[in-house]
This record gives structure tokens, sequence and C-alpha cells, in this order.
């Protein structure tokens, strides 16, 4: 599997104040990311692969509407996170 506990706990260690911090909204942002990332390059591949199209589809909308929600809560904290992980907005 391409998400082991291991890369989820670096995740939020990394984008979380700590590693047990999973709920803020920087560390589910960067786990979208990631899983986002990853089925991306999946379709590449298989481009036929519509029910991984959907999970795709499904992943960006939570990603962007906890963005919207970072924004509307500290734009600081937003602005930091776009830029950390490279998203376009």
């Amino acid at each position: 599997m391409y998400l082991t506990s291991e890369k989820k706990a670096e995740l939020f260690a990394q984008y979380g104040k700590e590693a047990k911090n999973t709920g803020s909204a920087e560390s589910q942002i960067a786990l979208f990311t990631f899983r986002i990332n990853h089925l991306t390059e999946h379709l590449k591949l298989n481009r036929k692969d519509f029910g991984t199209e959907r999970a795709l589809t499904n992943l960006v909308g939570k990603r962007r509407r906890m963005l919207d929600y970072l924004k509307a809560k500290d734009i600081e904290r937003y602005r930091a996170i776009i830029k950390e992980l490279g998203i376009r907005k």
C-alpha cells in the first residue's frame, strides 16, 4: 500500500504541530495532497479507471473545502500551507 502508517505519521509531524495532531487543517490538507498526487500518477497510466477518477474528484473537493475553511479562519496559515505544498489557487 502506498500510504503506510509511518508515512501518515511523517506527514502529520511535518505539517501538524506534532505527530499526534492529526486533526489540524494543515495536516489534513497535506494528507489529501499526498493522496491526490498518488491518484494523479495512477490515472496517467490507467486512463479508463473511472472509479479512481471519481475518488480523485471527491478528494480535490474535500481539500478545496478544507482550504476555504482555513482561509476564512486564518489567512496566514492558509498562505503558508499553499506555499509549502505548492498548491496553485
